[in-house]
């Protein structure tokens, strides 16, 4: 009965949670916020954020290996990019 309180209060708190900032989210941020994107995969983002500078769009994360479409339209709501020219 604990462990299913415990997964409710988790589930619950991702349904509640604030959109993820692709440009400035940390990767354990985006790993446990983001539907399909581990922490390898969180991780090949701020990589590619760090080497090519702040996202423009958040269609631009398909460049990051290992990121495709399917995953970006799984957590287009739960995402959100700040003004890319400001850091």
């Amino acid at each position: 009965m604990k462990q299913l309180l415990w997964a409710l209060l988790l589930v619950s708190f991702n349904i509640f949670a604030a959109p993820v900032d692709i440009n400035k989210a940390s990767a354990q941020e985006m790993s446990e916020s983001l539907k399909g994107v581990g922490l390898k995969k969180a991780d090949a983002i701020v990589a590619y954020r760090k080497a090519n500078g702040p996202f423009a769009s958040i269609d631009d994360l398909a460049n990051v290996k290992g990121i495709g479409e399917k995953t970006i339209a799984k957590n287009k709501s739960n995402l959100q990019i700040s003004d890319s020219k400001k850091k």
